[in-house]
């Protein structure tokens, strides 16, 4: 199968191609050996992640001294 690139630059994929991921929009672009290497990207909104979070902080029982502790850890420069 043959793409096209476009005057912008742009890049239509054949439809037997696009229709086997109906239910992506994004994709991770990488290049390899001189190849174009397109792989599909779930999306996850941001909402649904903090909040996940903030459950998992719930269900540890962490403290807010805890995140802070834990976040200068690993911002601590190596000795």
């Amino acid at each position: 199968m043959l793409a096209k690139k476009t005057s912008k630059n742009q890049l239509t994929l054949p439809k037997s191609i696009a229709g086997r991921f109906e239910d992506i929009d994004y994709f991770d672009i990488s290049v390899k050996d001189n190849s174009i290497m397109l792989k599909p990207v779930r999306m996850t909104p941001a909402e649904s992640t903090i909040e996940s979070v903030r459950d998992r902080i719930a269900a540890l029982r962490l403290k807010d001294e805890d995140i802070d502790k834990a976040i200068r850890w690993a911002r601590r420069k190596p000795a």
